[in-house]
């Protein structure tokens, strides 16, 4: 097995079309065609369903395609490395984080980061935690800020919690209460995030936890989108108390008063890169002397 073989396989995986996946790795079609067949002898088993000219991936295919990503993208990753020992003066940082953090704290972070290692080019993942989680264990990212949740095991994951964030009802207008209970959420209608935020798991798990099933006004948004939909009265949304400093929305805390924790998470089983360090030091030292935005409170010594 060759690492060629596995970038030919990714490309039929993703185009399912020999030709075009051909055209996309700058390579004739059969020599492409030869290397696959190569990688099928060598595992004992078929990787592509090829019945009259629709390629599908086989079970074997299905199995290979994770493992066959990481593998290019770690070594990726060590190619990135040995660049970076020259001093981080060229390579790359792959890091990710939640809406409610992109739209506060990651910014000033990243230019405070641009600023020292002007060289390193910062690709940045905005997404849901559990999406966030995903792409970490897969590769591709090299850190991310994801919510640490005790029903989950990142067992391939080393998170270190650095941040808490205070949840609060979102309305579009005033609810009527200081604080108020999840069981009141019942008489609400919710405007709910799409799967692979935490925020609809925990929402979900609060509210059967509380006895009652909540009710959605509508469901599937990203946090832009969830904000909006509240602003214009489809419903409430339980959301950290950040993301409402720009918005035209009231804030209710909840009873008792509930928080997420953050943390910074890479993978366990590959050393973080030289760059990806270098990002970990300028985050924690900023976190160290920032002034937290209200509902926001450092965790890392």
């Amino acid at each position: 097995m060759t690492l060629q073989q596995l970038v030919y396989f990714l490309a039929v995986a993703r185009t399912r079309h020999f030709t075009k996946a051909a055209e996309e790795v700058r390579v004739a079609q059969p020599s492409l065609s030869k290397q696959i067949h190569a990688l099928e002898k060598e595992l004992g088993a078929e990787l592509f369903s090829r019945a009259r000219g629709n390629i599908t991936l086989t079970p074997a295919g299905e199995a290979l395609l994770p493992v066959a990503g990481r593998i290019l993208s770690d070594v990726d990753t060590a190619r990135l490395e040995v660049a970076e020992l020259v001093g981080l003066k060229r390579g790359r940082v792959r890091v990710g984080a939640t809406p409610s953090l992109c739209g506060s704290l990651f910014a000033d972070v990243i230019k405070r980061y641009h600023d020292a290692y002007p060289g390193i080019r910062v690709a940045v993942t905005e997404s849901g935690s559990r999406d966030l989680v995903q792409a970490l264990e897969a590769g591709e990212l090299d850190l991310a800020l994801v919510i640490v949740s005790p029903a989950d095991s990142h067992r391939a994951l080393t998170v270190v919690p650095v941040l808490r964030e205070e949840l609060v009802v979102a309305s579009a207008q005033p609810l009527g209460v200081d604080r108020m209970r999840l069981t009141d959420l019942e008489n609400h209608p919710l405007v709910m995030f799409r799967p692979g935020y935490d925020l609809r798991e925990t929402t979900l798990a609060a509210c059967r936890s509380a006895g009652f099933e909540p009710q959605f006004a509508v469901e599937g948004g990203e946090m832009d989108a969830v904000l909006r939909f509240v602003e214009v009265g489809l419903g409430v949304a339980i959301v950290p108390s950040t993301v409402l400093a720009a918005r035209s929305l009231h804030g209710t805390p909840l009873a008792p008063s509930t928080t997420r924790t953050v943390g910074l998470a890479h993978r366990t089983d590959v050393a973080p890169t030289t760059a990806a360090r270098a990002f970990q030091s300028v985050l924690l030292g900023f976190l160290r002397g920032a002034e937290m935005p209200s509902g926001v409170h450092l965790t890392t010594p």
